[in-house]
């Protein structure tokens, strides 16, 4: 596997999309990676080709394993207090599987900056790298302070933001943001119910 070292966003991304599948995180719909197959679609929704599960390779039980203990790693990384506590928590999950940067020539006949994974490295190990990549990326081009935990009462989701303006809230908008808005439209319906 060859990693952009431009494409930032999309290690960050996957980083707390990954974080977001725990339990602790999804407490009334429980564990979003149970099994394997879970697994493969989560790379599959990512548009991430390890070489772990290329020519058709499934994810194992092991893989899976692996995974969890590393959705852990990454969680930590988030959460730091400090850009460098940040920088050297996305250089341990880089060093599981990267290799040195090397010149690699795009599609569009230029060249790109890739960071290649080592070969026959394990499905988590990869998957480190890419998001060890991802957060490196972001803290240099966005900062510390787009590590952020979810602004919606009672979630323990963390996410990385790395929208454009920078102001993004929620880990999952579509859950955190939603419910927020639903509960606060309701409020409002209660309190002018009241005063009529």
């Amino acid at each position: 596997m060859h990693i952009s070292i431009s494409d930032y966003p999309l290690g960050a991304a996957v980083a707390t999309d990954l974080v977001n599948t725990s339990p602790t995180v999804r407490d009334t719909t429980g564990e979003a990676l149970p099994d394997p197959d879970a697994l493969a679609g989560f790379l599959v929704e990512h548009d991430v080709h390890l070489d772990a599960t290329a020519d058709g390779r499934a994810p194992t039980d092991t893989d899976l394993f692996q995974v969890h203990l590393l959705r852990r790693e990454v969680r930590g990384t988030i959460e730091t207090e400090t850009e460098d506590q940040a920088v050297a928590g996305a250089s341990v999950l880089l060093r599981r599987a990267a290799l040195g940067p090397t010149l690699r020539r795009h599609a569009d006949g230029g060249w790109r900056w890739t960071v290649p994974t080592a070969p026959g490295a394990p499905l988590a190990d990869e998957l480190a790298a890419l998001v060890g990549i991802g957060l490196l990326g972001a803290v240099r081009a966005l900062g510390h302070g787009r590590f952020r935990a979810c602004a919606a009462p009672g979630c323990r989701g963390v996410f990385v933001d790395t929208s454009r303006a920078g102001r993004r809230r929620y880990c999952m908008p579509e859950r955190c943001g939603n419910r927020l808005n639903v509960a606060n439209h309701r409020a409002r319906q209660r309190v002018g119910n009241v005063t009529r």
